[in-house]
């Protein structure tokens, strides 16, 4: 039973060394081209914009959220005021 236990931790563990190695050697290169270093800019950017743009609903909607009921319909009525406002300065 001893030995058992033993050699499953053993084993356990030599394999969760061999992952973190093996995960460690696995580090991104250097893009050999301009373009594959724009493409790669392009799409974190497009990635932290992503995140940005998530990020911004989800305070949109926890703003909603706590707002009252009446309080909602005055923010409505005013930004449709301020709307009508605008359209007859043009």
């Amino acid at each position: 039973m001893i030995k058992t236990t033993n050699f499953i931790i053993q084993l356990l563990l030599s394999l969760s060394l061999f992952f973190l190695m093996s995960g460690c050697f696995l580090q991104k290169k250097n893009p050999a081209t301009v373009e594959e270093a724009e493409k790669e800019l392009a799409k974190k950017e497009k990635k932290q914009q992503k995140a940005a743009k998530k990020a911004k609903k989800e305070a949109e909607k926890r703003y909603w959220k706590m707002q009252t009921k009446e309080a909602k319909r005055s923010i409505r009525r005013n930004k449709r005021r301020n709307k009508k406002m605008a359209k007859k300065r043009r």
